[in-house]
């Protein structure tokens, strides 16, 4: 069945627009709702959600889908992506959602499913739960006396601020470091200054200031310059940049140079790979690391092993396989050790111990290895795909002839936004601009047309 709702991430799009209305909400609602109500007991959901206008409407209207069949709602606000998900184990709920676009600006939103293990769903839920969307529901629906009820979570931050302090060692403080943290004003702009400060850090908290709109705006972890800044002007050891719903996560050294997660992953891989805790002999990340991140770990004796983009897969393939550190070069950083999904605060908890227990600065200690040369720039379009077309299928087999075996090529759309992505790698940086802006150039010459 081909997927109408669900992209990469669960479902998303542009708030208040197909699919992301506040009827879709509603179905979403009833049919997983319906998906997960196994037995006779009393059953019940975590919604959570980010700081965006559009979760006034979309919070609602899930609550009524899972009420109306029968399912009981806990609501607790704005909240970590993986503060839902660990909540979602924590209550022995069956069922966890986030409304949440992630690192996209405040105009969109996104329905993001957790099943009751606290882990995404597979694909093949997913389709379960499409179908069941676009059939006629209504003989499914509860009965008076059995409708859901809904109730909100008050203590969820405590309960979250509790957990991730909890992925500490408990014989370290940071009361020698200063600390920029940029929340985007997003999910974590409450959580993540209060846990740097429980543990002693000196604390410079930007982006928490949420007011609907301005979440991920000129902030964040896909926005760092502000961030950056703020780390050089202030003399901070560190800056942390998390994106909208807090489960990415960027470092800036005390320099303000930015530190990636290939880069966060390699630093954590090695320091467990030295105290004999790594798993599965290396870590998993996607098509998009950088050919440097496996250059150094092959060095080591370590694998890196790919997957394709999105966190759910990297996630799904380190439960298949036994791995317990995995993630994106985009931030996502997976321990299974401490949770299901990534999450940005407890890998910046994880890099700040590094950093502790080394007495260095974060320049020597997350700096592992010497990126190859990559350049990744995005095509938006509308309409047909220009990946369809034959002319296009066969410049990018030109460039990958133009590269051989010195470089990689990798084109893609977006799982979340009407983009195209090309990213080329490889020694030769000039043969590296020079495919990636020829197939640039082709590509929105084609998507105009269309």
């Amino acid at each position: 069945m081909e997927r109408e709702f669900f992209g990469t991430d669960g479902i998303r799009g542009r708030a208040n627009s197909w699919p992301m209305t506040a009827e879709i909400a509603v179905r979403a609602g009833m049919a997983a709702g319906l998906q997960f109500i196994r037995g006779n007991h009393r059953h019940r959901v975590v919604v959570g959600k980010d700081t965006r206008l559009s979760g006034y409407m979309l919070e609602p209207a899930l609550t009524a889908g899972f009420t109306s069949v029968g399912m009981d709602v806990i609501l607790v606000g704005p909240m970590p992506t993986p503060a839902v998900a660990m909540l979602t184990r924590s209550l022995r709920a069956d069922l966890g959602v986030v409304l949440s676009a992630s690192h996209n600006q405040f105009a969109d939103n996104g329905i993001k499913l957790f099943g009751p293990d606290g882990y995404k769903l597979s694909d093949l839920i997913e389709t379960e739960i499409e179908a069941r969307m676009q059939s006629d529901m209504s003989g499914s629906l509860a009965k008076s006396a059995d409708l859901g009820r809904a109730m909100r979570l008050d203590d969820a931050p405590g309960r979250y601020i509790e957990a991730a302090k909890a992925t500490f060692p408990s014989d370290r403080r940071l009361t020698d470091l200063k600390i920029v943290v940029d929340c985007a004003n997003g999910a974590a702009y409450k959580v993540a200054p209060t846990v740097l400060w429980e543990l002693e850090a000196e604390v410079v908290p930007i982006g928490v200031d949420p007011d609907g709109f301005n979440i991920n705006q000129d902030c964040g972890s896909v926005h760092t310059d502000y961030m950056r800044e703020q780390v050089v002007a202030h003399g901070a050891d560190i800056g942390i940049a998390l994106d909208g719903d807090a489960d990415r996560l960027i470092v800036a050294d005390e320099n303000g140079q930015l530190v990636d997660g290939d880069q966060l992953m390699a630093t954590i891989a090695d320091a467990w790979a030295a105290n004999g805790t790594l798993q599965g002999g290396g870590l998993v990340a996607t098509v998009m690391s950088n050919l440097g991140l496996e250059r150094h770990l092959s060095a080591q004796g370590l694998a890196l092993v790919r997957t394709q983009v999105g966190d759910r897969y990297v996630v799904e393939h380190m439960r298949r396989h036994g791995f317990n550190l995995g993630g994106e070069q985009s931030g996502h950083i997976v321990m299974s050790d401490f949770g299901t999904t990534g999450d940005g605060l407890i890998a910046a908890l994880q890099i700040l111990a590094l950093v502790v227990a080394q007495e260095r600065p974060v320049s020597e200690v997350c700096r592992r290895f010497e990126a190859v040369p990559q350049l990744l720039k995005n095509v938006r379009y509308s309409g047909p795909s220009p990946l369809d077309l034959p002319r296009i299928n066969d410049a990018i087999k030109r460039q990958r002839g133009r590269l051989g075996d010195q470089g990689r090529l990798l084109i893609r759309p977006s799982g979340t936004e009407p983009l195209i992505r090309v990213m080329a790698e490889g020694d030769d940086g000039e043969l590296i601009h020079s495919v990636v802006d020829e197939l640039i150039d082709l590509i929105e010459a084609a998507a105009a047309a269309n």
